[in-house]
């Protein structure tokens, strides 16, 4: 198929952390029957296999389904038959990318700063802060293994931080950090409560990378300056980008804007 959808996953097509939004599936399973879709989050393979259980067991939607975790830098083929599952068929590494050396600087810069902020701040604190992803390292001070409430939380003190929102004043002194370092490292949010850390460049307009004869859209909840949507959402301006703010106008943008025209396009085709 000549066109392909890209989606965001959290805020996007799943409540933060959460299932798949049930309502997606009917017109999902439609948009499928026009074109192939993708998902591109900086999420590794684990979280997409939690989240969209229902996408992947899906005997229809997974045949035409492409998983671009850790920002496109993996990419998961569809299978081709129902005993099969998706296959990784690339992979960049990050380690390879910088070297040993400057690795080790970067996760020294952020084991010192969940060690201040432990001591100074009173956040939740769950384990498996730092994940070590292959392409990219994802930072969460409040640990991986939150719950809702834990993120709740966070989320709470991030807004109502008396210098504007915590996360937001720590990116920007990682930046420095790793400026100052004469690194090429870019930092991002990444969802509500973490950031992703990877090699300039590697952002999910890499995603885009994968696929260079396809018309390509995207639809992300985090368009915005800063947001990890960012910059592949201004790649595909002024048509093809869509920003939502909920799966449920992600449902009625499928349903209302993106099918017509393939619909439209298939019948002027014939």
């Amino acid at each position: 198929m000549k066109n392909l959808v890209l989606f965001d996953m959290d805020g996007t097509l799943t409540p933060p952390r959460q299932a798949l939004d049930y309502n997606l599936l009917a017109p999902l399973k439609v948009l499928t029957s026009y074109c192939d879709i993708g998902i591109v989050t900086g999420s590794d393979i684990n979280y997409l296999r939690q989240q969209l259980k229902q996408l992947l067991e899906n005997s229809r939607i997974r045949y035409n389904l492409h998983l671009l975790p850790c920002n496109g830098t993996k990419h998961y083929a569809p299978p081709s038959y129902t005993h099969e599952q998706h296959k990784l068929i690339f992979e960049k590494d990050f380690l390879e990318e910088v070297g040993r050396k400057n690795f080790q600087r970067i996760m020294k810069v952020l084991i010192d700063y969940q060690n201040h902020i432990s001591t100074h701040f009173e956040i939740p604190l769950t384990g498996h802060f730092i994940s070590y992803r292959n392409s990219m390292i994802n930072w969460s001070p409040i640990g991986r293994n939150s719950k809702t409430e834990d993120r709740e939380k966070f989320i709470n003190f991030d807004k109502g931080f008396s210098r504007g929102h915590f996360r937001s004043i720590v990116l920007e002194q990682l930046k420095e950090e790793f400026k100052n370092l004469n690194l090429k490292i870019t930092c991002k949010l990444g969802g509500e409560t973490s950031f992703d850390i990877y090699p300039t460049g590697w952002d999910k307009t890499f995603a885009l990378s994968h696929f260079p004869n396809k018309n390509i859209w995207f639809l992300g909840d985090k368009c915005h300056e800063g947001g990890n949507d960012e910059e592949i959402y201004k790649a595909l301006l002024p048509n093809n980008s869509f920003s939502v703010e909920s799966p449920e106008e992600t449902c009625q943008i499928i349903k209302n804007i993106i099918i017509p025209l393939f619909k439209k396009g298939d019948k002027d085709e014939r």
